[in-house]
């Protein structure tokens, strides 16, 4: 692909990241319809690839604040269709490669080969849907491998060797390593064994990994750089800017000092 979009970019602007990159998730249309445009673009300022959650109405991975944000965006009136229609205006404008995440019904009911076309107009560079197993995963693989768009498989601390292998080398993009069993929204714990695990999977990884589910601080982001590419970050940058802190000001304060910009 020519264009800077697709796995492969979501690759190399990981790659190219001032020390640990940092992938920032906002929820769509959250707080509100009208300034989720600044959210989005301010966020794809400051971070190196942006998560666009797409609200679902049991999204059982998800802690509080998130499905607090999804509510609303639903409430909002939110729709697959609405998050394409933005992001086909605001493409051009948009510096940091973008993903949706979300469940799979809402993709599912889109149709796969519709989807395809959409992620491909709107510069949309992949997907990650975690209640979607790599074991069913091939109808919507068939549409986005063939466009060079990412499926990111995530990962657990309870997730097999043999299938943890298969699993990072699969998809594309980045592999999303979860710190912990549970949900979404808690404080990540890095005990000795935690880091292990994340060390485990990038010798197992082809891809860059990155570490997501409670990622809140600059001192956190520090640590986990020695073992991970990259960290992904979503219910503390949603506080944030429910208590109107400035997205992009948030993300670059999570920076270690050395390449905050």
């Amino acid at each position: 692909m020519t264009e800077s979009f697709g796995a492969l970019a979501i690759r190399d602007a990981i790659e190219a990241a001032p020390g640990a990159a940092l992938c920032a998730y906002v929820v769509a249309g959250y707080p509100s319809l009208d300034g989720f445009a600044d959210i989005i673009g301010a966020v794809a300022e400051a971070a190196d690839v942006v998560e666009i959650g797409v609200p679902f109405t049991d999204p059982m991975a998800d802690g509080l604040t998130i499905q607090r944000a999804s509510r609303v965006a639903l409430d909002n009136g939110v729709t697959l269709e609405w998050i394409f229609e933005l992001l086909s205006d605001m493409a051009p404008s948009l510096k940091a490669p973008r993903l949706l995440m979300g469940y799979y019904n809402p993709f599912l009911a889109y149709g796969f080969d519709r989807f395809g076309v959409a992620m491909t107009k709107t510069k949309t560079s992949g997907v990650i849907i975690p209640d979607l197993p790599i074991d069913e995963s091939g109808p919507i693989s068939e549409t986005l491998e063939p466009r060079g768009l990412a499926l990111v498989q995530l990962v657990t601390p309870t997730t097999q060797q043999d299938r943890l292998i298969r699993l990072a080398s699969a998809g594309g993009g980045f592999v999303y390593a979860v710190t912990a069993t549970g949900v979404t929204g808690g404080d990540a714990a890095l005990p000795t064994q935690t880091l292990d695990y994340l060390d485990r999977v990038g010798d197992a990884a082809s891809l860059p990994v990155l570490a997501g589910f409670g990622v809140r601080s600059r001192d956190q982001v520090e640590t986990l750089s020695g073992h991970v590419d990259g960290v992904v970050v979503g219910s503390a940058l949603i506080e944030a800017i429910d208590r109107g802190k400035d997205p992009g000001v948030f993300l670059e304060e999570l920076r270690p000092a050395a390449v905050s910009t």
